[in-house]
């Protein structure tokens, strides 16, 4: 008992780290702009190269995971982040941060794989639901705190009064110029102390259930000669890209049509957008008690793309404050559009989750459009993007037609 108590707290670690390094790109893409002088295409390069590795990887992993095991495969992808970010932390110029992000993104995409069936084994099954959502609660936590941390550091590098030791030696480190490159030696060392952990602690066997196993190429074959999976699939490409297209965007457009500092007050209000997400689930768990999933789906899409219209329309004070707005109305859509999507299939469900899964790779297509667009048109006519996203979101709870509805108090 005490084994599996130790392991659950390692995993909402494992979901603290992912966040944590995942979500920071978005503060810090103002600064990888102005010291790279970069044109806004290059910079959508970056997220692209991250969440490209997660669509290719996504599903190998779990055949992976299933030949040598959770405990090695863990050790392998908190190694290769380790190695993704100790190169850029020792390197920090832009090829080799493309690099740095698809690498960083192999191991991710592992990590995602193998840390929900382990949960559902230390946790045990009846306790997975739970864990689940404290596992979402502690990654949107994490999402808010390392803009915070951002903050933290560029400013006390930049003041030469701060005689922390921690902080001089990061100021021995990291160029004068590219202080914001610091917190990939904090990652380093964060990935360095995990990998320890993980040697020292008992990690049960992984077996995976019917429902987590990828299944043949037969499988995904039949499968992705169904109209409704490709419907779906392509929801969860337009939700991850709506999100990161926010995420990696809006201290860009903050800094540009407003003048708000991106290492102070852009970065906030990207910590803001993660925290209203992450209170945005919690609210959405108590209405999928009460209410169908689709129409919680449509609600919640119709204020986000009024927050968002206010977001990229409004004045600076508004759009500090509808932006991260736009984040809480985002927060019910992944899982949502995801179980939709599984209810809607009789069988296979493990393959058509590896299916749904690569549609993390919206992550990397939106936030390159937006870029490309926004060198052609501007930042914000490019922005417009995702209310086409945002609409295709808005039509899956009209034709959804799931063969199981999600049980409210009413049907209980």
């Amino acid at each position: 008992m005490k084994n599996s108590f130790i392991v659950i707290a390692f995993i909402l670690i494992t979901w603290f780290v992912i966040s944590f390094v995942t979500n920071i790109l978005g503060p810090l893409m103002p600064n990888i702009i102005g010291n790279y002088k970069l044109s806004l295409t290059l910079a959508s390069f970056l997220p692209f190269s991250f969440f490209l590795a997660y669509g290719i990887l996504s599903v190998p992993a779990g055949i992976l995971i299933e030949k040598i095991g959770g405990k090695l495969s863990m050790l392998i992808a908190f190694t290769v982040c380790f190695v993704g970010v100790l190169l850029f932390a020792v390197f920090p110029a832009y090829l080799v941060a493309i690099v740095s992000l698809f690498i960083v993104g192999l191991g991710m995409a592992m990590l995602q794989v193998v840390i929900n069936p382990l949960m559902r084994i230390a946790g045990g099954e009846e306790n997975f639901a739970f864990y689940s959502v404290l596992g979402q609660f502690v990654f949107g936590g994490a999402s808010f705190v390392s803009p915070l941390v951002y903050i933290y550091l560029t400013q006390h590098l930049a003041n030469p009064s701060s005689q922390s030791i921690a902080i001089e030696v990061l100021r021995q480190l990291t160029p004068e110029n590219l202080q914001w490159t610091s917190l990939y030696w904090v990652f380093s060392i964060l990935f360095l102390a995990v990998i320890v952990a993980l040697l020292l602690i008992k990690i049960p066997a992984v077996q995976l259930n019917e429902e987590e196993k990828a299944g043949a190429l037969a499988v995904h074959a039949q499968l992705l000669k169904k109209r409704h999976v490709l419907l779906f699939a392509l929801g969860i490409i337009a939700y991850v890209g709506t999100e990161q297209g926010l995420a990696n965007w809006m201290s860009q457009f903050l800094s540009t049509y407003h003048e708000v500092d991106p290492q102070v007050l852009g970065a906030r209000v990207v910590s803001w957008f993660w925290g209203a997400m992450t209170i945005g689930c919690l609210l959405g768990l108590f209405l999928l008690k009460i209410m169908d999933s689709k129409k919680i789906l449509r609600i919640f899409t119709l204020f986000a793309i009024a927050t968002l219209i206010f977001a990229l329309a409004g004045t600076k004070s508004v759009a500090i404050i509808a932006f991260p707005l736009t984040g809480f109305f985002l927060s019910v859509m992944f899982s949502i559009i995801f179980s939709l999507a599984l209810n809607s299939e009789k069988s296979h469900h493990g393959t058509f989750s590896g299916i749904l899964c690569t549609g993390i790779f919206g992550g990397a297509l939106v936030p390159l459009i937006i870029g490309w667009l926004g060198d052609l048109l501007g930042l914000k006519a490019a922005m417009l993007f995702l209310f086409v996203t945002l609409s295709y979101i808005l039509s899956i709870s009209f034709w959804a037609k799931p063969l199981i509805n999600n049980r409210t108090i009413k049907k209980s």
